[in-house]
């Protein structure tokens, strides 16, 4: 009966559409609009269908549909049906990933126009452009404080340069990643300027209230996420009158989702980004999409409803667009962003893989494998049609989220080992060389995140500092390690622009007013290009560092087990210091390769005997496909040489 209901509706819908939309030819569009809406109405109907003007905001909703389809390219039209048909497309070994800044990187968007060859290069196809629409000048928390959705920011260029950038890309087999900042805007926007002015209208679009009683009956509950910086999550604003939700920073305004309006804005939002050429949107802060009294005001199941409609409607106008969860919660939550109950991602098909981050760098830090074999244990299994986007840096702080029973069950006491791990990748504990800065302290609690680029890090900067070549010798083969461990996890591998070339922190930021505050600036450099050349300069560690990961992600490209396919199984080995997994063909088992990832300063000994079949393997015909060596092997014990990754193959 409700299905009945959900068609007649579509009916009357397609019969008030405006003519210069109706008109057109939207065979496709009206395919895919009468496979997917029954869902789109359900989801619709269950986020607003309380409302007396549902009917008239469906048909709002269908007409942003309709209009982006109809401005769409003909070429990205054309790239969708090809999708639809390879759907599991991007599940593919050949995708590796770095995320930018713009600035940063090449100056503005004309220079990252320029340097696409340097992708090519290096073997990175899938670029995520980090925010390029107009954002303040200094209160813009790097780019996330959006104050026109459909504009460049003037800083890194015109609109022009983007699809100048996007058909280079396109030209070049390279995907383009945006991002679209889903929980707020800057109060700089037109929307919360109108609300300043008293529009009821758009005061609707954000959390605002007059008195406190409101907010405070939130804040009873809701956590801090900027607690040094911006305490609370709520603003007075003197020129409004109103006291407004500001989750993160005073100047970042939350968008209020109860209202369809703003989900109608902000899916014309994204589709716009589509066909500007966007073959990936990263979807900032999802976790907090839906605001509930007496809630955390993250992971409400509301939120996933706001994503799996907005996923059924790109399926209508851009079905070839993938979307990125930006989810930093728990991993229990985080696989929640694919899709609950579904086989298929139904939400969005690629997902930070924060815990194996955050993991990494707890055997940096331990010199173990312990909590990273604990953690990994306890990852939940991906969807089939889905895939986590794996790093190691990122232009975000490491935050030390793991489950406290982890922790616990890997042997250590939780909050002594996070104090632990602060403090060695701080470089306040004896003996690490470690150079992070604290990020997002709290006094309360003691807790805090950690900034600071990969190789200072792991000890490249006090390596070059105190001239200590054994330091740079154990920073390199550290830089190698963690990216061997990305690029065969399973899933994305995504590089932060500059690790590539062994960039340390950049102080820069201490001496601009709008930055200094904010540590995070520390691990977003400018590169050097005429340092960045010393890639081609044998002996060097720009060279090092750059023409090996060069090697591993063209070897990558070429082992078909490193596709997504929910085909690794971990191995539980005796020595603590490897993390060892096997990546195979689900079809031919024998199909396989061992990943040995060894965290301690020593060489380790892994008895083939705990890895099942590899101790039946001719040793003459193992190879590590890294070093495209035979690697040591004595009476079942394979040798790993101290902090290495190696993929073991049988030689064809």
């Amino acid at each position: 009966m409700y299905e009945e209901a959900s068609h007649s509706l579509l009916n009357d819908i397609l019969n008030q559409l405006k003519p210069e939309i109706s008109e057109q030819d939207l065979r496709h569009f009206y395919t895919r609009l009468g496979a997917n809406f029954y869902a789109i109405h359900t989801l619709f109907h269950r986020l607003y269908g309380s409302r007396p003007d549902f009917e008239k905001q469906m048909l709002r909703l269908v007409e942003t549909m309709a209009r982006q389809y109809i401005k769409r390219p003909k070429r990205l039209r054309e790239i969708d049906i090809e999708r639809e048909k390879n759907y599991n497309w991007f599940l593919s070994q050949k995708w590796v990933g770095m995320a930018l800044y713009s600035n940063g990187f090449a100056g503005d968007l004309k220079g990252v126009h320029e340097k696409l060859g340097y992708f090519q290069e290096l073997g990175v196809n899938l670029v995520h452009l980090m925010p390029i629409m107009r954002c303040p000048e200094g209160r813009s928390d790097g780019g996330y404080a959006v104050s026109n959705y459909r504009e460049i920011d003037p800083r890194v260029g015109l609109m022009e340069d983007l699809l100048t950038v996007a058909a280079g890309m396109r030209e070049r087999d390279i995907l383009l990643v945006l991002d679209v900042v889903m929980n707020h805007t800057s109060n700089e926007h037109d929307w919360a300027q109108r609300a300043r002015a008293g529009d009821p209208v758009y005061q609707d679009y954000y959390y605002t209230y007059a008195s406190r009683n409101i907010p405070d009956m939130f804040e009873q509950s809701m956590p801090e996420i900027f607690p040094e910086n911006a305490p609370g999550n709520f603003t007075w604003d003197e020129e409004m009158g109103r006291w407004v939700m500001t989750v993160f920073n005073e100047y970042q305004w939350d968008l209020n989702y109860s209202n369809p309006a703003v989900f109608i804005e902000m899916l014309d939002i994204i589709l716009y980004w589509a066909n500007q050429g966007a073959d990936i949107l990263r979807l900032d802060a999802v976790a907090f999409l839906w605001k509930k009294i007496g809630s955390t005001c993250q992971n409400e199941h509301e939120a996933h409803l706001i994503l799996q409609l907005m996923k059924d409607c790109s399926q209508v106008t851009a079905p070839g667009v993938l979307f990125i969860a930006e989810a930093i919660v728990a991993p229990v939550e985080v696989i929640k962003y694919f899709g609950e109950d579904a086989v298929i991602a139904k939400e969005c098909e690629i997902a930070y893989n924060a815990t194996f981050m955050a993991l990494l760098w707890d055997a940096v830090a331990t010199k173990n494998a312990k909590l990273l074999m604990q953690g990994i244990t306890s990852l939940p299994v991906k969807l089939d049609r889905a895939t986590w986007l794996n790093y190691v840096r990122c232009h975000d702080d490491i935050g030390l989220g793991f489950d406290d029973r982890d922790v616990e069950a890997a042997g250590y006491e939780p909050v002594t080992h996070r104090r632990y791990l602060l403090d060695y990748l701080i470089g306040s504990y004896a003996g690490s060389h470690a150079r992070g800065v604290p990020f997002g302290q709290n006094e309360k609690t003691g807790d805090a995140r950690i900034s600071g680029s990969l190789a200072s890090l792991v000890g490249l900067q006090y390596a070059v500092e105190q001239g200590d070549d054994r330091a740079m010798e154990d920073a390199i083969r550290f830089i190698l390690l963690l990216h061997g461990m990305i690029l065969s996890f399973g899933g994305i591998p995504l590089l932060y622009y500059g690790d590539e070339l062994g960039t340390i922190n950049d102080d820069a930021y201490l001496d601009d007013p709008h930055k200094f505050s904010d540590t995070r600036w520390v691990h977003r450099p400018t590169i050097d290009w005429e340092k960045a050349e010393r890639r081609n300069t044998p002996g060097t560690v720009e060279f090092r560092i750059f023409s090996a990961l060069k090697r591993m992600i063209s070897v990558r490209k070429e082992i078909d087990v490193f596709a997504d396919f929910n085909n690794r199984e971990l191995i539980e080995v005796s020595n603590p210091h490897l993390f060892v997994f096997e990546r195979y063909n689900l079809l031919r088992r024998t199909e396989s390769v061992l990943v040995v990832g060894n965290f301690d300063s020593r060489p380790q000994a892994l008895d083939l005997r705990q890895a099942g079949a590899w101790s039946r393997s001719p040793y003459g015909r193992l190879v590590d496909l890294i070093s495209g060596r035979h690697p040591d092997i004595v009476n079942n014990i394979l040798v790993i040489p101290p902090f290495s990754a190696c993929w073991i193959s049988e030689m064809l």
